[in-house]
């Protein structure tokens, strides 16, 4: 990260009012249950249940673990709480910590394709607890615990680790850990010190202040070397106020009695504590190099800016997104729980552990995927004290820390399906990558640090207001609303949402640039039948004209328009003002996720019937959009037929355009004709062995736009994919176009790939 970060940015990044919208929309929660078989017929019915069901039943009732083969037990993970340590909002009960744990449940899925069911268990006995928890066993490959209040945590893992024979894992406590761990490994390294001579002091005797400690003791920092603090002061041999079994078992043997004491000549700190636990002169008394995790959340116990002001030799971590060196809990549990399950783990051991914290730390120190550097605004990232964990959306974390995992599991003999080829194992991982949710993620993070200036042309529409208001408080930068002044802060008023003072409003009709507007779209349209005061007509009456010159005379870096208007209008209005890029082919290109995998389709909105070379240059333009989504391109020319089989027209063109691609040598992959179904599925693809592709197709060109446009319509509609686009590619200035009455949250994401854009083109 640079130094200009902003350490207000993760403040407030949206209203309560926003949140709650959030949560309501469509169907109310973050998650729902989609059958994985067909249930279309009377047949599929019968198979699904009552009298095809017997049959894996009985398979079951004789070898238990045909669980794994006949039902989603291996793949399932339930995510359980009591709602007594609800984040940082302390005991709310069970009730209230549901939309914490569905977010956990999304989490598992985003991040490593398991499926999650949140049980919220009503009690804070904790014998209650652990028998409503320990007979559910059989329904799932593993039980994921949160937000439990210490030291009842402690106790109810432990039990239930004893009760059961599948991984129980409280994150709180070990994917902190974990992550801590990973950070410790290479901040040691950076500053040439071994794990066996650290002296730690630890502040936090909570479930992750514990956890943390027993980690590092684990990896080598040796007992007597460990001071752990509370809020009463140092935890001492003798001392019986406040104690626990937990803490006594790390009574230190020192005359130290509080955290400033603890600190003096300490190496290392582990803050799990609260914001300002930590000052500036404890900062001063530790050792040369001090490796400081300041982890409370959300502000730290001393931040890096204090810390620097007093160390220039420091290496900080945080639990902030907005610092380097993020201790992020996502980056552990999905891909522990991923390894756990794929080998049938019947735990989650020490050796498990260790092996996720190394993978984690031998990562963060190969070259950054460009994916990821995108993130950091051009810096190329690389290992040092301000980059010693990986970031979250790196692509490579599910098979680098769930491929450790399971190496492990097998390693220590607690996996009971080892994985015989690791190889074939680790294409599997990377198969189940959502690589457009990594992208967006490492969009945002670029725009972030390198904020833009976006017009938003429909700057009256209460969406449009909600999206510009998010835009700005993600840290994306300024949004200029185009409307009547009076009538855009009524509605902000109305709303409930603050009009701040870096917000700008532009009334086309009273517009200081009207005069330069309309000589340089008269020049532009002069020769197309345009006379001047039609020209003067379009600057001053068309918002989307009017956003399109301010981006063509740099008074805005970018626009996003289309809520309230047809796509093609829209599009005529901007391409009166903007024209290709040269170079490039302008196309229009949706990406499609549904069940973990992307796809980029093309070309869904410019082209109505491209002919062979449109179709080529259509595949081009596309596969260097895949590249910057982080998708190495196979590009699939779809037709009705496969292969010149059946015989028509359109599928002529398309066999054009693939002998196109082969005179031009473009380096990626291509081949076509070829049906949807034999482009998108495995087995079908095999029947034609001489097909170019390596794999099934990422890319799909299509041969017209009205298939293009049917089925991105489609596979939202009635197949519940995510699309996001038509998104504009190969045009000279960043200009995107939502689609008809789109939502805020859909018009955010496309003002960010605008933005985006406009960063890459300087």
């Amino acid at each position: 990260m640079s130094s200009s970060r902003n350490p207000k940015a993760e403040a407030v990044h949206f209203t309560d009012q926003e949140a709650l919208q959030f949560h309501a929309q469509g169907k109310p929660g973050k998650l729902e249950i989609t059958p994985t078989k067909p249930l279309a017929t009377q047949r599929d019915l019968s198979l699904a249940y009552s009298p095809g069901v017997a049959a894996p039943v009985h398979a079951i009732a004789e070898n238990p673990h045909a669980a794994y083969d006949y039902t989603n037990k291996g793949n399932l993970v339930a995510v359980v709480s009591n709602g007594t340590a609800i984040l940082g909002l302390g005991n709310l009960g069970a009730l209230a910590s549901k939309p914490v744990m569905e977010g956990k449940g999304a989490l598992f899925k985003r991040f490593a394709d398991i499926d999650a069911i949140d049980l919220l268990v009503d009690t804070q006995d904790t014998e209650e607890f652990i028998n409503s928890v320990r007979f559910l066993g059989p329904s799932f490959g593993g039980i994921n615990l949160e937000d439990i209040k210490a030291p009842d945590c402690f106790i109810i893992e432990q039990r239930l680790k004893e009760l059961m024979n599948i991984p129980v894992f409280h994150d709180d406590q070990h994917g902190t850990a974990i992550i801590c761990a990973a950070g410790l490994i290479n901040a040691a390294a950076l500053t040439g010190r071994e794990l066996r001579d650290c002296k730690l002091v630890v502040n936090g005797a909570g479930a992750a202040g514990i956890a943390c400690l027993e980690l590092a003791v684990a990896m080598g920092i040796p007992k007597s070397n460990v001071i752990l603090c509370d809020t009463k002061g140092v935890v001492y041999q003798g001392r019986t106020e406040g104690m626990n079994q937990w803490k006594s078992a790390y009574a230190a043997d020192t005359k130290a009695r509080t955290l400033a004491e603890a600190l003096e000549g300490a190496d290392v700190l582990f803050g799990l504590s609260a914001k300002g636990a930590v000052t500036a002169d404890m900062v001063r008394s530790m050792a040369e190099k001090p490796i400081i995790f300041a982890m409370a959340n959300p502000d730290p116990e001393i931040t890096p800016e204090e810390v620097a002001a007093v160390r220039s030799d420091a290496i900080v971590a945080t639990g902030r997104s907005d610092y380097p060196n993020q201790i992020n809990n996502v980056l552990g549990f999905p891909f522990i729980f991923r390894g756990a399950l794929d080998v049938q783990a019947s735990t989650i051991n020490e050796a498990m552990k260790i092996a996720a914290a190394e993978a984690l730390a031998a990562l963060a120190r190969t070259e950054v995927p460009d994916q990821v550097a995108a993130a950091y605004a051009g810096r190329q990232p690389s290992f040092g004290p301000e980059y010693i964990i990986p970031a979250p959306f790196d692509p490579r974390l599910i098979v680098t820390v769930a491929t450790a995992v399971a190496k492990a599991a097998m390693d220590s003999g607690v996996a009971r399906r080892p994985i015989v080829d690791m190889d074939a194992y680790a294409a599997q991982l990377r198969g189940r990558l959502d690589p457009l949710a990594g992208w967006l993620q490492s969009t945002y993070a670029a725009v972030r640090a390198n904020p833009k200036r976006v017009v938003f042309a429909e700057g009256e529409e209460a969406a449009v207001i909600r999206a510009a208001h998010t835009y700005f408080t993600e840290g994306f930068g300024v949004p200029i609303l185009i409307g009547t002044e009076s009538v855009v802060r009524r509605r902000f008023k109305e709303l409930g949402i603050p009009l701040r003072p870096e917000f700008e409003i532009y009334d086309t009709r009273k517009g200081a640039h009207v005069d330069e507007f309309t000589n340089y779209l008269y020049a532009r349209l002069q020769r197309r039948g345009y006379l001047k005061r039609d020209c003067q007509r379009l600057a001053t009456n068309e918002r989307n004209v009017f956003g399109a010159l301010m981006v063509a005379h740099g008074m805005a870096d970018a626009l996003v328009t289309g809520v309230t208007r047809n796509w093609t209008n829209a599009f005529d209005d901007i391409t009166r003002v903007l024209d290709e890029e040269p170079g490039h082919h302008l196309i229009g290109a949706s990406m499609a996720l549904l069940r973990g995998r992307a796809v980029l389709i093309a070309d869904t909105s410019v082209h109505d019937m491209p002919d062979a070379v449109q179709l080529a240059n259509i595949a081009t333009e596309a596969a260097r959009s895949a590249r910057s989504f982080g998708m190495e391109p196979r590009v699939a020319f779809l037709a009705y037929s496969t292969f010149g089989q059946p015989k028509g027209e359109r599928s002529d063109q398309v066999r054009e355009a693939v002998a196109i691609l082969a005179e031009r040598q473009v380096d990626f992959e291509f081949d076509g004709d070829m049906a949807a179904d034999v482009a998108l599925n495995r087995e079908l693809m095999r029947h034609y062995p001489f097909c170019r592709l390596s794999d099934t197709a990422n890319v799909l060109v299509m041969p017209a736009f009205h298939a293009a446009s049917i089925s991105t319509n489609m596979l939202k509609e009635l197949g519940g994919a995510t699309v996001i686009g038509p998104i504009l590619v190969g045009l000279s200035r960043p200009v995107q176009i939502c689609e008809f009455g789109a939502k805020d949250y859909d018009i955010v994401n496309m003002a960010a790939i605008a933005a985006h854009d406009a960063g890459r083109k300087g």
